[in-house]
């Protein structure tokens, strides 16, 4: 895989685990709760994470709307930011990194 598309799929990945959260990362950005530090920090996180396989399972068998997840999984790099997003969701601008 391209390092291109590694990247690629792990923001995606990222992206989907947000929306589990019940958040957008693109709408906490705009809103100054995620910078673009925090996001690009985020992002190497999860390349690194050695679970891309489980969590892709995971993402699969959770839906926002019809099977949401209270937590992301435990072995998630980015399950401290992610909670941290759920618990923001309609709070100020505060920081999520």
């Amino acid at each position: 895989m391209t390092a291109a598309k590694h990247l690629n799929r792990h923001a995606a990945m990222m992206n989907r685990m947000a929306q589990q959260m019940g958040g957008d990362l693109s709408m906490e950005m705009a809103s100054g709760r995620l910078s673009g530090e925090g996001w690009r920090d985020a992002l190497i996180r999860c390349t690194k994470c050695r679970e891309a396989g489980a969590c892709l399972l995971w993402l699969a068998e959770h839906d926002p709307q019809s099977n949401p997840a209270k937590a992301p999984p435990a072995y998630c790099e980015n399950r401290l930011m992610m909670s941290r997003l759920r618990a923001t969701i309609g709070a100020e601008p505060q920081g999520v990194e």
